[in-house]
């Protein structure tokens, strides 16, 4: 696993930043009016917009005297990608299984 997939599935394992993260990926938001929806202060959540912009999966543009977050599209396809792995590994299994090529399951005693 790459460092920056590593950093971002640790960023979003958190409840709270996770929250964040999809109520950005809805619609970009500042921090106050994150702040409002959920049960934690406005500093409480400008340091979980860190630990996710950190990861590259948020990031921030200057409007007035204020900042909106939006998701971060590289930081997000590298997490794509790590599961897309997977994904295309399930799906070579399931091909392989319904031409019955696929080797017999071994059961463990």
């Amino acid at each position: 696993m790459k460092t920056y997939e590593a950093g971002a599935l640790t960023a979003l394992a958190d409840p709270t930043r996770r929250a964040i993260f999809e109520m950005v990926a809805q619609q970009p938001r500042g921090v106050a009016e994150l702040a409002l929806e959920l049960p934690v202060s406005r500093p409480a959540v400008s340091q979980h917009l860190k630990v996710l912009k950190d990861a590259a999966l948020v990031r921030d543009r200057p409007e007035g005297a204020r900042r909106i977050y939006a998701v971060d599209p590289r930081g997000l396809a590298a997490v794509r990608e790590y599961f897309e792995q997977f994904w295309q590994a399930s799906l070579g299994s399931f091909r392989d299984a319904a031409e019955g090529t696929a080797p017999p399951i071994q059961e463990e005693r």
